[in-house]
Formats: C-alpha cells, structure tokens, sequence
C-alpha cells in the first residue's frame, strides 16, 4: 500500500535552472503540486500529467489561501493517501513559513521531507555583481525580515547590533518598508554613505537593480518605481557592483520574446536565447505525427537495396525513418551502400547519431541548396528516396526528377496544429504590446500561429511587432500574411536564427526593451 508523503521543496529564487536535482524529482512524482507565486512557471513542466496543480500563492498581500489554509490542504491531500509537493520560492526554511507547515504535518502524524532551495538572498545578489561576503570588507552576514508580522507588540530585530556589527545586511520582503528600515540603520549608528541595492525579480528576464545610498536609497527607489518582489542588501559590498555585474549586461536582458517552435523541438532555441538574457514565452504552434498512410515509407524501407541516395530534408524526416526501419526489424546495415544528403546541420547532426555521416550537406539550408548539390553529382537514372513531411514543397522531388533521377517521394511524418495553450495570456501580452519579437521557424509555424489569434483582431494585435525568420521561405510565408518581418536569418539554423536576432538588437542599443 502506497505511504502517503509531503516534500517541502525550495523553487529556487526565479530562474528554473537553479533548482535542485531533488527538487525537480519531487515535482515529477508528485500526485499533488501545490505551488506558490514566487516558483517559476517553466517548473510546472517537469509535474506528471495526471498530477494535480493547486496554486495557492500570496502577492503583495492577496492571498490566494490564508497560511492556516495551505497547512489543512496540505494535511487533507496527503491523507488521500497521495504524494504531495509543496513547492515554495527561495528556500522553504528561510522567512518561507517551511516550519510551520512541517510543524502541522508532525501534528498530523504525516511523514515529510525538507529539499531546499536556493534562497533569493543568495541568488538575487550574485545575478546583480554583489557578493556578500569579501575578506576584505566583510565576514559576517545576516537575512532579516523586511516585513515583521504585523500582530507583534514589539520588534524582534536588534538594529543596533545590525547597523554597528554586522558587515552585509540582506532584507526579505521589505520594498514598503523601505523608509523605516534606513531610518532604524542610520539612527542606530550606521553610516548613512553605506552602500544599498535593490534588486527586484533577481535571476529572471525582468531583473532590475537600483543602487544607492543610505542617505539617497529611498528616493531612487521611489524615482525607479521598484516594487516588491525585491531583496535590499546593505553595506560595502554593494560597491563591487559595477566590476562585477554580468546578468544585466546580457545583450537580450528584458525582451520578450514568443517561441512559435513545436514543444519538442523548441528546448534549443529557448535555451540559446535565454542564455542572451531574454525571456522566451512558448506558444507552440505544430506537432509532429506519423504520417496518414504509412505503407509507403514501409514499402521503401523493404526496398533499401534498390536505392542509390536517401535525402533528408528535416529532423523530423530522419527520426521518422529511423522509427519505422527499426520497427521493422532492420538496423542501419540495411541502407548498405547508399548515399545519404542532408539539408542541414541538424539534420547531419540528427543522422550521425544514428551512425550516418551525410555526403552531401549545402552551404545554405534550403531545398533549393540541395539541388545545386545534387548538379554536382551524377544523378541520372538515380535511385533516390526522399522521406519527409507529408505536406512538403514539390521543389526539391521536381527539380531532381528533371535531371534524370528516379524520386520515390514518401511521407515520413505530418505537422499538425498544436494545441493552443494559455492562448488568453499571450492575447492580453499582445494588447498591452508586452511582447517584442516573434519567432518563426517554418511557414507551418507562421499560418498556425495566424490561426490562433482572433481573425478579426489580428491587424490590432500584431500591428508594430517585429517578426524573426530563420529563412526566406519563412520569411515570405510570413509577410504573405500580414507580419512584420524585419529579421531574416543569414544561416538557416537555429544558431542563424539567433545569431540574427543579437545582430538585430545591437544594431538599436540604446532602445530602451
């Protein structure tokens, strides 16, 4: 009989790369998911399908559930003899209200586990150039709350032992509270050229850093209009900043943009543009399946030695291929002697791990490039299989044909429209232009995305918005039906893509995101 257990996990401080191994296999064994406002959205991904999603998160002082709430549901879940992952920002254990909810769960004879987290007042700060600690400033470090539970008669923080004998000052939750929190520093001894910076959403896309000091800090923040969530770090530790900030010098630092990619396929191109600093919001747009009628394909592969040539024009083409040759109980010795072309990189780089390196792979990756590779070679009376998509351009099967070649063109798989997703958030971004560029990365991903939005609303909400094209086929698709396309790719890869793209922004530094 399957124990009933609860993990209390730390999220991370906003950027989902800085979870935890363990706390990212909670989440994938959960049966329940209950998470807070502060845990990155991208980390819902790695929950299992059938587990049950409960927000439960507390913003500026809305609370979705008040505290006694979360602790019942816990206990309530975790007695329906489920495995249950609390998922909260930062740290469970530090001003994260973990305790509590442990305590409740030993109250309710439940078995738990603690997985931390990495706490924001770590994070935020090294993503802003600010190390706490420095042998030659500072050796001690304190995490104070910000934001003290109102009910108290009293303080529970010693300002004077703060402000007089501590080097590095980290404050949670306490942007509202900025006034009061310079005020008790300064009048308890610290000096008011003391070095402070707030750094609000630290580790994400939205980052922001206001630095200061004591004596100027609060008028600063007042001019930038920085809200919570932020964290404030105090002393002279906070001067290292400008040597050694780096997060906030990546060129794409701010800009948002949409990913129209297939889910599967979309990890690297996100990856790649995350790593310039942007935040990528994904809104897939194709799906990849087998193809109607799969006898074709099947046909062709129990006629490998028949063949010259096998040109592959796509990842998709090659896996497709793969996944039926396997299945019917052939390996790659089956293609013998052939020859194989591949349109592009990825697709080399896709074929060579089954064990196949391609002889031809043009300079640029398009069907077209592919032909001009193939005037090179003696194709006449050529045996070529060509297995690709299903809805796939005639160009590159008629152009072969006509240098005497013998195509046998076979679908290997089809693109159909994804599922739309949270179509309603990318809607209201797109109303309030909170969205920069979008990306597409075949003409199937421009006339899908086209169709999800409001037909009748589409002038509105695509008007301004720069579109990025990982080539001219795309590029065309796209202008056809009414975007803005201003990035072309040079290199029709995802590298080109992004390549572009950084080109693209620093061509306009100093446009404000």
């Amino acid at each position: 009989m399957k124990t009933p257990i609860v993990y209390l996990v730390g999220a991370g401080p906003g950027d989902p790369g800085l979870i935890t191994v363990k706390g990212r296999e909670c989440i994938a064994r959960a049966d329940v998911l209950i998470y807070d406002y502060l845990a990155a959205p991208a980390l819902l991904r790695h929950a299992s399908p059938a587990a049950e999603l409960i927000y439960v998160g507390k913003q500026g002082g809305d609370h979705t559930l008040p505290q006694d709430e979360i602790n019942a549901l816990i206990v309530a879940k975790a007695r329906e003899n489920k495995t249950v992952t609390r998922l909260k920002g930062g740290d469970p254990f530090v001003f994260g209200r973990g305790g509590e909810e442990a305590e409740v769960l030993v109250e309710a004879g439940i078995a738990f586990e603690i997985v931390p987290g990495v706490t924001s007042a770590v994070a935020a700060p090294a993503y802003a150039g600010i190390p706490l600690s420095h042998r030659k400033m500072t050796s001690t470090i304190a995490f104070v709350t910000g934001h003290e539970d109102p009910t108290k008669e009293q303080t529970g923080i010693d300002w004077p032992a703060l402000a007089r004998g501590i080097g590095t000052l980290v404050f949670f939750m306490g942007v509202k509270n900025l006034p009061n929190i310079v005020a008790e520093l300064v009048a308890n001894g610290r000096s008011p050229q003391t070095p402070v910076a707030l750094v609000r959403w630290g580790t994400t896309p939205e980052q922001v850093t206001v630095s200061g000091r004591l004596e100027d800090i609060v008028a600063k923040v007042k001019r930038a209009g920085l809200k919570a969530p932020a964290i404030i770090i105090v002393g002279e530790v906070v001067g290292l900043r400008e040597k050694l900030k780096w997060f906030e010098n990546r060129p794409l630092l701010g800009r948002r943009i949409v990913v129209t990619r297939s889910r599967a396929q979309a990890s690297d191109l996100v990856q790649a543009l995350g790593d310039l600093g942007a935040e990528c919001l994904e809104c897939p747009t194709i799906q990849t399946a087998p193809p109607d009628d799969v006898a074709p394909l099947d046909r062709a592969i129990a006629d490998l030695a028949a063949f010259d040539w096998i040109v592959f024009t796509s990842v998709n083409g090659v896996s497709g291929f793969f996944e039926r040759l396997f299945g019917a109980g052939k390996d790659v010795r089956a293609l013998g002697r052939l020859r194989t072309a591949a349109i592009g990189p990825a697709t080399a780089e896709r074929l060579k791990s089954f064990g196949l390196f391609s002889d031809i792979l043009p300079e640029n990756y398009r069907a077209e490039s592919v032909v001009a590779a193939f005037r090179k070679e003696e194709v006449r009376g050529k045996q070529i299989l060509l297995p690709r998509a299903q809805e796939a351009r005639q160009i590159l099967p008629a152009e072969l044909a006509a240098m005497g070649a013998v195509v046998r063109e076979v679908a290997a798989y089809k693109t159909l429209p994804a599922a739309a997703g949270d179509l309603d958030a990318l809607v209201r971004r797109l109303e309030a232009k909170a969205i920069d560029l979008l990306t597409f990365t075949s003409s199937s991903t421009v006339k899908n995305f086209k169709a999800l939005l409001p037909p009748d609303r589409f002038q509105e909400l695509a008007a301004g918005l720069p579109a990025a094209c990982i080539g001219p086929v795309t590029a065309d698709t796209a202008r056809q039906l009414g975007f803005d396309v201003r990035i072309v790719a040079e290199e029709y890869t995802i590298p080109g893509l992004c390549t572009a793209i950084l080109d693209h922004y620093r061509s306009r530094r100093g446009t404000p995101p």
